[in-house]
């Protein structure tokens, strides 16, 4: 990545990257582009250890060197040395048993971003929630104030990322004054990012928007057609919108970048996990088997789950989420689910 303007005065000065992942190689290669002194921790000794040797993370982002400047690690206790900002990188569904190993470690005051997208399986938690409940259960103090929280989300391809071409985010916080550090810390002149204050919107839209993936790529692997993706974006955009205003989110959210921004993007980059396992379930592939050959964390599969016991807890329908569950778990052929959208009961179109 080619060098970028200093960071802003009050902006961190070292910050620590909780993962060895995609997006958690992007977050170092700008943060280091900007100036900032990164550290990148990972869960996995081996791989770490592969990292030092090579400087490229050839699992998960082939093609892109990390600068000598970058920190890596595997060591529990040097996770965090002298950070003054946090951003996790662990895959949703492995946030709480890696920050419960972590959680002794981490420096009072020190706020953490996260850049997961998700929703945990067993507890319906968010990944900023996840983190809080973590780090509140690991303290000896359960009255000591909260840390800043904050989720990083928006339609952000890791590859296109590498390769500096120009994305937009949001850093969405209920403290603002964190969500414009964040703002400042990541700004690029390629990469611009937003604040939002709605931070349980945010992070829904980011777990629901994979649900979504999953169906426009059953759609593609069954040559579904375009005008079949369009409509189903259409309407999967108005089933979690619909879901998030029920649960106390905005929904201006999910018109904005990190809900129907980041909707599109999922829904239509080849490259993507989740519309990837689902153009090879249209193809008539079995999940286990899909899951077995793609590199990395499909976070739309067990987020179905979660949004389906949320739908259900609020009860908002969600036709498509339903339909996506039934084809995941239940054994339903993907051609027969489209059938029985396509046949549901005529109504008038309703958003939101």
């Amino acid at each position: 990545m080619p060098s970028q303007n200093n960071p802003a005065p009050n902006a961190p000065e070292r910050i620590s990257i909780i993962g060895d992942g995609s997006m958690a190689t992007v977050c170092a290669l700008l943060l280091e582009s900007r100036g900032f002194k990164v550290t990148v921790w990972g869960p996995f000794a081996d791989h770490v250890a592969e990292l030092i040797q090579t400087r490229e993370n050839t699992r998960y982002l082939p093609g892109y060197r990390l600068p000598e400047a970058v920190r890596l690690t595997a060591d529990d206790t040097g996770a965090f040395r002298d950070a003054d900002l946090v951003v996790n990188a662990i895959p949703t569904q492995y946030i709480r048993p890696v920050w419960a190993r972590l959680a002794e470690h981490l420096p009072d005051n020190v706020p953490v971003a996260s850049v997961a997208k998700g929703i945990e399986q067993d507890t319906m938690l968010r990944p900023t929630q996840i983190i809080a409940d973590v780090l509140h259960k690991s303290t000896d103090d359960p009255d000591k104030p909260a840390r800043p929280m904050a989720s990083i989300s928006g339609p952000s391809v890791a590859s296109e990322l590498a390769r500096c071409l120009p994305a937009t985010v949001c850093a969405a916080s209920d403290d603002l004054a964190f969500a414009e550090l964040l703002q400042q810390t990541f700004t690029t002149h390629w990469f611009r990012v937003y604040t939002n204050k709605d931070l349980l919107g945010v992070e829904l839209a980011g777990a629901t928007k994979n649900v979504i993936a999953l169906a426009a790529g059953i759609l593609d692997g069954l040559q579904a057609g375009n005008n079949a993706k369009s409509a189903l974006l259409s309407r999967g955009l108005a089933e979690i919108t619909r879901l998030g205003v029920a649960m106390g989110a905005s929904q201006e959210t999910f018109f904005g970048i990190a809900g129907v921004g980041d909707l599109a993007t999922t829904c239509f980059s080849p490259t993507g996990r989740n519309r990837t396992c689902g153009e090879a379930l249209g193809k008539g592939k079995k999940l286990a088997e899909v899951l077995e050959e793609i590199p990395g964390v499909v976070e739309g599969v067990p987020t179905t789950k979660a949004v389906v016991t949320l739908a259900e807890k609020y009860r908002v329908e969600m036709p498509i989420t339903a339909a996506i569950h039934q084809v995941l778990f239940e054994g339903l052929d993907p051609l027969e689910a489209i059938s029985q959208l396509m046949t549901r009961e005529l109504k008038p179109e309703r958003v939101g």
